[in-house]
């Protein structure tokens, strides 16, 4: 039987019932919606997105949704504090389109770190984590340097394994953990130095979606055609999309490059 929005409304529905939730169904813009009844938080959900899913990955796909309604919620109607949980706070790298605020319209706690790409906070949860706003910092008395200190303490703390493949003479290195701070971890200025004193060539780096780190080694000009055409399909494939440019790393900086046609970077 050929799966529509609205049968999807309905399981979703009977998936997710509960008396302290509210829900309803936008006919023009196809989506269903779900929220506490005493605050009005909720999240939309793009029904024929889902439907797609669910076309490619049968029953599996309505399961994770669920997973990640119901932890959405939980984690909405919890109040959260800083204090005390200093070890559970991470950086996380979004690109610059990324919003500065929540959907209740506090301001995220944010700072610039490349051309393409910003730093945010975030307290892990566990199974998810919240972004920390401007409130959250208030209510502790804290400054925005301390998240910062924090955080980057935090992710130096994390193991940097690192899975590797050489492509026609040039080297590439996967961080690839899973543990929602992949990307974050070129943050860590022990780290890139690391990679670079071990370069044999020009060490690139790319961060094309939350959960993948890419260092690589380049020793000759067909390695920055291949670690684009990498970087492009990380990025096309990730489920929350950084940049699709890459990084030289050289003087403890990151400067994004361009591909050209040649195979040669031109520093942007």
């Amino acid at each position: 039987m050929k799966m529509t929005s609205l049968k999807m409304k309905k399981i979703l529905q009977e998936r997710l019932s509960d008396e302290a939730y509210k829900t309803s169904y936008n006919r023009d813009k196809d989506t269903f919606r779900i929220e506490w009844k005493d605050t009005g938080q909720g999240m939309t959900i793009t029904l024929p997105n889902v439907v797609s899913k669910y076309n490619a990955r049968g029953e599996a796909a309505i399961d994770d949704l669920e997973e990640h309604v119901s932890e959405a919620l939980r984690i909405m109607h919890e109040d959260h504090h800083l204090s005390g949980m200093e070890k559970k706070i991470f950086p996380v790298i979004r690109a610059t389109s990324f919003t500065t605020e929540t959907n209740s319209g506090q301001k995220l706690i944010h700072k610039d770190h490349t051309a393409e790409t910003r730093i945010y906070y975030a307290l892990d949860l566990g199974k998810s984590y919240q972004l920390i706003d401007e409130t959250m910092l208030e209510e502790e008395g804290w400054t925005q340097e301390r998240i910062d200190e924090i955080a980057t303490f935090n992710i130096r703390s994390l193991d940097n394994d690192y899975k590797q493949d050489t492509v026609a003479d040039n080297d590439f290195y996967f961080v690839a953990t899973q543990d929602g701070y992949d990307a974050s971890r070129i943050l860590n200025e022990a780290f890139l130095e690391e990679m670079l004193a071990n370069a044999k060539g020009e060490l690139a780096v790319a961060v094309p979606h939350q959960d993948v780190l890419i260092f690589a080694d380049i020793q000759n000009k067909a390695g920055y055609d291949i670690l684009a055409q990498m970087t492009m399909k990380f990025f096309a494939e990730g489920r929350i999309p950084i940049t699709s440019l890459s990084f030289i790393y050289e003087n403890k900086t990151l400067e994004p490059v361009f591909i050209m046609a040649k195979n040669h970077p031109e520093k942007k």
